[in-house]
């Protein structure tokens, strides 16, 4: 059986091939079986551990099993946050495949996603891509984002921390745009045409009020019901909701609140990957329409990115 190390992961699932991959994958419209248990750390419950299964009846079994420590960043030397193990399974005759590093095909996975997403609702001449957070996927959503959309010109990197945004520009500056550190947030999210949320904020970052008439709101965090990265006018000015996948979406502060609240009933989320890949729904509807985009995750998304590395690594081998 092989294994695919970070640098493996990261060397084999380039974005363009990667996104192509999810979106044939969901184009497919076959939803595998899927199974979550999360596990709370006693002494501290912000740490969690998740595994995540998925399968697909007569072609692979994906097994995640990931743990969740957002304190890492601060350890000396930093570690990731996420940190686990993908392995792949036939699921014909539940043969293991192949291994790999479940960080670096997670930050893969979920950058590919939010992509895909932008893909279809985003602007086709968006220019201004914020985004908020500066931990270990932001690298991943800039580069993600830029594959779907090359009439990006500039980049904004906005962090409760300063200096993360700015170092982060700092190693970014080898990309072919204009790359900048965001001191101001009320300030800048009137210029962006798209917005990225990499947090683990449970207030909301981003404010409906200052987004531009045809915003993209791409909103990665808020994975727990009391987690919210955007406010209610976001919600209030897209009115339609789209997400990467109905099942769960509730689990999420971001439809969850709302729900509560009253704002949206389950008819205003009008569309997931599956609807607009197949064409169900056709995404974007105006150039000024604000679209608001939950990128939930799921451990099909895994397998469909395992499957993808599988068979990059039969290619090359």
């Amino acid at each position: 059986m092989r294994h695919a190390d970070a640098e493996t992961v990261e060397s084999l699932l380039d974005y363009p091939g990667l996104i192509e991959a999810l979106r044939a994958a969901h184009r497919a419209d076959r939803m595998p079986q899927r199974r979550v248990d999360v596990m709370s750390d006693q002494g501290d419950d912000a740490n969690k551990f998740v595994s995540l299964i998925a399968w697909a009846s007569g072609d692979l079994i994906a097994v995640k099993l990931v743990g969740v420590f957002p304190g890492n960043t601060a350890l000396q030397p930093p570690q990731p946050s996420v940190q686990g193990l993908v392995a792949l399974m036939s699921g014909v005759t539940g043969a293991p495949l192949v291994t790999a590093d479940g960080a670096a095909l997670t930050f893969r996975k979920t950058a590919a996603d939010s992509a895909l997403g932008a893909d279809y609702l985003a602007r086709p001449d968006a220019r201004t891509l914020l985004v908020i957070g500066a931990g270990g996927l932001a690298p991943h959503v800039i580069a993600a984002h830029l594959a779907v959309r090359p009439s990006l010109a500039r980049v904004l990197i906005w962090n409760r921390t300063a200096e993360r945004a700015a170092s982060l520009a700092d190693r970014l500056r080898h990309l072919p745009v204009s790359i900048a550190p965001a001191t101001d947030l009320g300030a800048t999210l009137p210029e962006a045409d798209i917005v990225s949320c990499v947090t683990m904020a449970t207030e909301p970052l981003v404010l409906g009020r200052l987004l531009k008439p045809g915003a993209h709101v791409d909103l990665i965090g808020a994975y727990l019901p009391e987690m919210r990265e955007a406010d209610d006018d976001v919600v209030r000015r897209a009115g339609h909701i789209f997400v990467d996948t109905r099942a769960g979406c509730e689990g999420s502060g971001e439809i969850a609140t709302p729900l509560a609240r009253g704002l949206i009933t389950q008819e205003n989320i009008i569309a997931d990957l599956f609807d607009l890949s197949t064409g169900r729904h056709s995404g974007r509807a105006s150039q000024d329409e604000i679209t608001m985009y939950k990128n939930v995750g799921g451990g099909h998304l895994d397998l469909f990115t395992a499957r993808h590395l599988l068979a990059r690594m039969d290619a090359v081998s």
